[in-house]
């Protein structure tokens, strides 16, 4: 005889304190796993399921139940707090930065499972405000080997850096990531463990994993995979805080939020590029500084806040304008700042609705990167143009903005080209039907790519 189902009060009373319908959390919970490239067919009998007792979330959909919540409460709710049980994800520790990042790149080789189901939550957009300093820094200092780390040892990360960075932006996020995953874990992580001649090549050797645990959460980004590449970003913010507490430190702050507005989840995003932006000042180049403000600007523009917007993309411009000082290499891995943010100006203008400004700024951001080094931002870029187009009703146009875009995508590993052609085809059947020149050759071209 089957054993009688047990109900889950704890699910329960949160759904319920969430104001929410079933239906709603499901698509919510569905809308979660997206983020994360996951496709659940998750539906309100399932969340009915899961409060009964009568069935458990399998896979990360526990993960994606407790972010749901999370936003609808704007609190943290953990799966524990849910009645459900904890995943490793959830559990490991991440207190010492070097152990985490082997951890991760040594789970990437090996497809652990710990990494598979991790979620982005928003609660960890705000970590570095969070983040005891001073105890990790004590931690790592206790912890040294015998070996001697030289600068040829950091040159040699920086290069493998600087490389598979070139490639990533050429073949997209897939290419390449075990191989940057392996040497991350077998190599430039442990590396941090060694004893150093100096304290300006131990802030070196850090600076330089640092970059590389970027890298590696930038091409988990590009896959769509953003609870890894949260991982990442989590502990190559705390390398880089023992690298450069002011200059990298934020960059890294800076891209926590990047990931977030891209998502569309502004929380924190304003609190945290403003500490970014209190820890640089006075400690960046120009270009580095103006990419902060530039990011700024986004946030406030993700939470309607024109006029703060405004000031900031303004504090952009007089950045980029500034001499003096040279780009650290950790910003450089963006690519050229005054490309990326003629692009992130567009983009805030997107949410202000200036579709005439977006358009001009996509334009002047193509004229800012090289096309062959940074193929996959044109492909995008174009993409993000005809999107500004066809909000003016210039449907020709932006069907021929579209066309060079997918001719960009051919031959690359990236969810977000993957998505960028998925969001244009409900636009393309309307223009089908409305008999727009290359509509259906483009949509054709659309489904080939995706196939």
């Amino acid at each position: 005889m089957r054993a009688p189902s047990t109900p889950n009060p704890r699910l329960r009373d949160t759904i319920d304190a969430a104001g929410c319908t079933y239906d709603a959390l499901a698509r919510e919970v569905r809308r979660i796993a997206a983020e994360n490239g996951e496709l659940l067919q998750t539906n309100k009998s399932a969340i009915s399921h899961w409060v009964n007792g009568t069935r458990s979330p399998s896979g990360q959909a526990g993960q994606y139940l407790a972010e749901a919540l999370s936003r609808r409460l704007g609190r943290v709710v953990t799966r524990a707090q849910l009645g459900l049980r904890s995943t490793d994800a959830q559990s490991r520790p991440d207190a010492d930065p070097v152990t985490a990042v082997t951890d991760l790149g040594r789970a990437d080789v090996e497809r652990r499972r710990f990494l598979a189901i991790a979620a982005f939550t928003t609660a960890g957009v705000a970590m570095p405000l969070l983040h005891d300093h001073e105890a990790t820094s004590r931690m790592l200092r206790a912890r040294t080997a015998r070996s001697l780390v030289g600068s040829d040892d950091i040159d040699v990360v920086r290069q493998i850096t600087a490389a598979f960075s070139a490639a990533d932006e050429r073949l997209g996020g897939g290419h390449g990531l075990t191989t940057v995953t392996a040497y991350l874990a077998d190599t430039a992580a442990p590396m941090l463990r060694g004893r150093f001649p100096s304290e300006l090549l131990r802030r070196a050797a850090f600076g330089a994993v640092a970059e590389l645990a970027y890298l590696a959460g930038w091409k988990h980004h590009d896959l769509g995979q953003e609870g890894a590449a949260q991982h990442y970003y989590h502990v190559g913010y705390q390398l880089a805080y023992e690298a450069d507490p002011h200059g990298h430190a934020a960059w890294m702050m800076r891209s926590l939020a990047h990931q977030a507005l891209k998502l569309k989840q502004p929380r924190h995003c304003v609190d945290l590029v403003e500490g970014a932006l209190a820890r640089g000042l006075g400690h960046v180049d120009g270009q580095t500084e103006a990419l902060l403000h530039i990011t700024h600007a986004r946030a406030w523009a993700a939470v309607g806040e024109k006029a703060p917007a405004s000031r900031a993309l303004l504090a952009a411009e007089d950045a980029l304008l500034r001499e003096g000082g040279a780009q650290p290499s950790f910003s450089l891995l963006s690519g050229p700042a005054a490309g990326t943010v003629a692009s992130h100006t567009a983009k805030a203008l997107t949410e202000m609705k200036d579709f005439i400004g977006t358009e001009r700024q996509h334009r002047d951001a193509l004229t800012r990167w090289d096309p062959v080094k940074f193929k996959r931002v044109h492909a995008l870029t174009y993409a993000d143009l005809a999107d500004s187009l066809a909000a003016q009703a210039r449907a020709d146009e932006a069907v021929a903005a579209w066309a060079q875009s997918l001719s960009l995508m051919e031959g690359m590993t990236s969810d977000r080209t993957r998505k960028a052609i998925t969001s244009i085809r409900p636009t393309l059947a309307i223009y089908q039907r409305r008999k727009v020149p290359g509509a259906a050759d483009l949509a054709r071209r659309a489904r080939e790519s995706l196939a």
